[in-house]
């Protein structure tokens, strides 16, 4: 059975940083995308950032470019998300998501992940 479990999330300021990690188990996403989405309460899942195994091929949403990171640990078997310089704005529970098959087609839709976490609550405040 393949469990994505998220941690990191918390309370910061605006300005701060938080590195939200997720580790896989029950099998390895080693040709597949692992990734990030995010929802905010009241609006709809949306794409953070997602990654291929060696890291060549990255994907960021604009909202969080220059300020948040996606990096794979293989050996660990982990996605991280280096979040810096938080806005309120990016208030959401994060969630870790990887692919069943790789595929490059629309990234950013929800569509293409087959396994979510249980999500981890990121709070900003002004």
């Amino acid at each position: 059975q393949v469990q994505l479990v998220e941690s990191g999330g918390g309370l910061v300021q605006a300005g701060g940083s938080l590195r939200l990690s997720c580790a896989a188990s029950g099998r390895t996403f080693t040709s597949t995308l692992m990734g990030w989405f995010r929802q905010a309460p009241g609006k709809e899942r949306e794409f953070v950032a997602a990654s291929s195994r060696s890291g060549g091929t990255i994907y960021y949403a604009d909202s969080v470019k220059g300020r948040f990171t996606i990096s794979r640990d293989n050996a660990k078997n982990t996605v991280y998300l280096q979040m810096n310089n938080l806005k309120p704005e990016d208030t959401a529970v994060y969630y870790c998501v990887a692919q069943r098959v790789y595929s490059d087609y629309d990234v950013t839709s929800f569509r293409v992940y087959d396994y979510w976490g249980q999500g981890t609550q990121v709070t900003v405040s002004s």
